[in-house]
């Protein structure tokens, strides 16, 4: 239970500082549509914010969509993933039966509901769109969070500065926008230190601002009118609605704003637990948050004119300063809570294909999910700065920022919605009214925020945009990429005619043979043979596959089989991630891992070929025992039948193993003294290891064939090629030196 609450107190720091900040802004907003002329728009406004929290982040996020997680991860990647491992949706054909020995994998397929779960699976697999259109509602959700990363730290910043005018003399727009630009310099130039180094800040600091909050506000409902306690009567948002009509309609746009952050509460599910998040939304900021827009709207009673710094002015001026300083500590905290899951949208659409690489620096060596992206920190950085410097004033930005929100909303209506009919054992009139019921409030606010696009809409939709495009785009070229490959893949029965020594001469050392291949032999391999003078003693072709799960254990990161015969000395290694893994060890670190999951994999393979042996001479000293007695055909077909007759030599029927899984097999399996062919192999790989790795890396082109589309060749040619250009190169991640790199052209046709 302590444990619980304490997690509850830091969740308020990482999860709740964007949704905490929104009492800034969310009144001056709503009003500025809708002017005072009555009681009636004070407690229709306020009702509706009541309701759109109370409906929203308490009913949908608490105690809905917190309980759709993988595995204890949220947000939607994680939604995408966990809907992957139930059915095959992902377009890029690299999923094993193998991979679902991972103990993470955990499919569980409900019973009672099977039929209709198996109808769902079914139509997701066999229709190319609906993979598709999955896929572009995963994608659209993702950019619109990284849309929603650029407009969360310039509106709330600028909102807790802009309470110096009025109060500091001479203090203007002109003085707020420079503030404003300063202290978001000031935020995105720290980012590289890492969260952790301020991280235990963050919990006290967004503490004490819900505190001020509820404090203020029970102080406004005492002062000034008690009676605001009447918005509790969902008939005064009918009153609202018939008084002011389509103003009021538009006004839904302000009033979205109190809801922003919500998909933190899901997105952040992998720092903390699911009881954490609901215990600190319901004991602390659901009714902080009440009471704080109640205090607003008992000081509009008796002020109505002072909407424009509703906040600011609400506030006892003894305390102004005070506030004013937790609010931009409080304000940066929130910025900080959505650059840091921008980072994280980013690394997660990286490990499923769907983002060009880009460096990642791990700012953590506690805690592997605090990142840094140099890149799109300043990226983010400037296009903070070009809208603080253009819009100048927050109801402008204000008009920006709630359509990536609602759309990211939207997105995890359908996605959780496919979980209930996939996964969940929920019957299915309750399914439905799911998103009957959420999705039409949430439709509602987007045709509000929709409305607004030519004051300031258009900006997160053009941001959400172009992201959008690179993601399909190289998520499209990868695919077909991937496609290409296993065209072009070379027979084994070619590889067994060359003989051991692959037509050319074999020298010592080990040459891993990075590509993207799960089974096969690649198209680079004749390449290299047919360039190179001499060929590797010991061949691993190496392929870094991510797999839908969070996290893959290490003891089950390797999947080796062996490639032709023995004396071939060449291997097939899948080393697999999940999507939050971090790929940090340096190309030393993996090279050991490799190489002592390779050695187990030959002492593991010895002592079931070896226990295959004894359990056959066993069988055989039982036949002719009783040779004179007739054998019914049953008998003669499992006689027939060896343990590992499907598994012997060859890459598709190689045998197959992860590190850690292998059965314990009896003291009489032979050791690598009884087995000179075992001892023979080690020591042959012994000498390949002090000969060195070298990294055989295909330098690949990737162009549409001439009889493709112009649209196709448009996007393969000039756009993804663009992006493959610029990407970071797979071997950066290892940290590999270039002495041991060795490049061969390849171009792929698609």
């Amino acid at each position: 239970m302590l444990s619980t609450i304490a997690m509850a107190f830091q969740t308020l720091g990482v999860v709740y500082g964007d949704m905490g900040t929104s009492p800034l802004y969310v009144f001056s907003d709503v009003f500025s549509k809708v002017p005072i002329k009555s009681e009636v728009e004070i407690l229709g406004a306020l009702s509706l914010v009541m309701y759109t929290i109370a409906l929203v982040p308490f009913a949908k996020y608490v105690f809905i969509v917190l309980k759709a997680n993988d595995n204890g991860e949220g947000g939607t990647f994680a939604l995408y993933s966990l809907i992957c491992r139930y059915a095959k949706v992902s377009l890029l054909p690299n999923q094993q039966r193998v991979d679902e020995d991972i103990s993470s994998f955990r499919l569980k397929l409900p019973t009672p509901e099977l039929e209709r779960a198996m109808f769902v699976k079914d139509c997701l697999e066999k229709k190319p769109l609906f993979k598709n259109t999955l896929l572009f509602l995963v994608l659209m959700g993702t950019s619109m969070v990284i849309g929603d990363g650029i407009l969360t730290p310039s509106m709330s910043v600028m909102s807790a500065v802009s309470g110096l005018q009025g109060q500091v003399p001479g203090f203007d727009t002109d003085a707020v926008v420079i503030v404003s630009i300063i202290v978001l310099v000031l935020l995105f130039s720290v980012q590289r230190f890492g969260t952790g180094k301020v991280g235990f800040m963050f919990a006290p600091i967004l503490g004490l601002w819900f505190i001020n909050l509820g404090s203020i506000g029970i102080y406004n409902i005492v002062k000034y009118d008690m009676s605001v306690v009447r918005a509790f009567n969902p008939m005064y948002i009918y009153l609202f609605f018939k008084t002011n009509g389509l103003k009021a309609w538009s006004s839904l746009g302000g009033c979205v704003l109190c809801i922003t952050g919500a998909e933190a509460m899901f997105a952040d599910l992998g720092h903390f637990s699911v009881k954490s998040i609901q215990v600190a939304f319901t004991a602390v900021v659901f009714p902080c948050l009440l009471i704080a827009y109640m205090g607003q709207a008992a000081f509009l009673m008796k002020n109505p004119l002072a909407v424009e710094r509703i906040f600011y002015d609400s506030v006892p001026g003894v305390l102004f300063w005070p506030v004013f300083v937790i609010a931009t500590l409080a304000a940066m905290i929130a910025s900080q809570a959505m650059i840091s899951a921008t980072f994280s949208c980013i690394k997660q659409a990286m490990a499923l294909g769907c983002f060009p690489r880009i460096k990642i620096i791990h700012t953590s060596k506690k805690i592997m999910g605090q990142i840094y992206i140099p890149v799109m920190n300043w990226f983010l950085m400037v296009m903070c700065i070009i809208i603080v410097a253009t819009f100048r004033s927050t109801n402008d930005i204000a008009n920006a920022y709630g359509i990536a929100e609602v759309g990211v909303m939207m997105v995890s209506t359908v996605l959780v919605t496919l979980v209930m009919l996939l996964i969940w054992q929920t019957n299915l009139v309750l399914v439905l009214c799911f998103p009957i019921l959420f999705g039409a409030v949430e439709f509602v606010y987007l045709t509000a925020v929709l409305s607004k696009i030519q004051e300031g809409g258009w900006l997160p939709l053009a941001f959400s945009s172009l992201f959008l495009c690179i993601m399909y785009t190289w998520n499209y070229g990868s695919v077909l990429k991937y496609q290409s490959e296993m065209r072009g893949k070379i027979s084994l029965d070619f590889i067994l005619d060359l003989g051991a020594t692959l037509g050319t001469v074999r020298v010592p050392g080990i040459g891993l043979v990075y590509n993207e291949l799960v089974q096969g032999i690649p198209s680079i391999f004749g390449q290299l043979l047919v360039t190179l003078p001499a060929m590797h003693s010991t061949i691993v072709f190496v392929c870094i596959k991510y797999v839908p799960v969070p996290y893959v254990p290490l003891e089950e990161r390797f999947l080796f089989r062996r490639v032709g015969q023995k004396d071939y000395h060449m291997f097939r290694c899948v080393a697999r991630y999940g999507y939050k893994d971090v790929r940090k060890e340096d190309h030393g670190f993996f090279e050991q891992l490799l190489v002592e999951s390779l050695e187990k994999f030959l002492r593991r393979e010895a002592q079931e070929l070896a226990l295959e042996a004894n359990t056959m001479e066993a069988e055989r000293d039982d036949i002719s025992v009783v040779s004179e007695v007739p054998q019914s055909p049953a008998c003669e077909g499992d006689l027939q039948t060896p343990l590992l007759s499907d598994q012997r030599s060859g890459d598709d029927n190689g045998v197959g193993t992860r590190d850690g899984s292998a059965p314990v097999l009896p003291s009489s399996s032979m050791s690598a003294e009884e087995d000179p062919a075992l001892e023979y192999e080690l020591e042959a790989l012994r000498e390949a290891i002090a000969s060195g790795f070298t990294y055989l890396l295909a330098h690949g082109d990737v162009r549409a064939r001439k009889e493709s589309f112009f649209t196709k060749k448009f996007i393969i040619n000039y756009f993804y090629a663009f992006l493959r250009r610029n990407c970071r190169a797979g071997t950066a991640t290892l940290k590999v030196p270039h002495s041991n790199i060795m490049r061969v052209g390849m171009t792929y046709m698609v």
